[in-house]
């Protein structure tokens, strides 16, 4: 293959990921393993410590990346798949940068990130979370985000 089909697979995957997790969190966290993503929901104040158990989700969203690397690596012909895993990696960076960092603040790295762009995330998140339930919730995603969240 040619560097820009790899290219290629790395985007289609980076972009993919952002419909996987709008469904996991939608059907998953907010489904059967609500068990989980509960902590998640509360207010800050009533959390005991850094860690929630929703922070096993991150460990959940590893595996098909690290099967990716590790099948693309040591199985002959399968070398796409490294690809695959990159863009699910970089997704998840993202997530987590975007997620945890910038919205939630679990670490104080983004101080002036202010556009546009990022206050509808916010807003959006924000919508999501002023439901505290399995049920009731709105805006799924990350990145893609609802008009209705961007004020003129």
């Amino acid at each position: 293959m040619a560097f820009w089909q790899y290219f290629l697979i790395i985007m289609v995957t980076y972009v993919g990921m952002e419909f996987v997790a709008w469904f996991t969190h939608k059907y998953v966290m907010h489904g059967f393993l609500w068990s989980w993503h509960a902590d998640h929901h509360l207010p800050h104040f009533e959390k005991e410590g850094f860690w929630e158990k929703n922070d096993l989700f991150f460990i959940v969203f590893a595996i098909p990346s690290a099967a990716s690397y590790m099948i693309g690596t040591f199985v002959e012909g399968y070398i796409w798949l490294i690809f695959i895993g990159i863009g699910i990696s970089l997704y998840g960076l993202t997530y987590f940068l975007i997620h945890d960092v910038y919205i939630h603040k679990r670490f104080k790295w983004f101080k002036h990130l202010d556009s546009k762009y990022s206050r509808t995330i916010l807003r959006a998140h924000g919508a999501h979370h002023a439901v505290n339930t399995k049920h009731g919730c709105e805006s799924f995603g990350l990145l893609l985000v609802n008009k209705k969240y961007q004020k003129k």
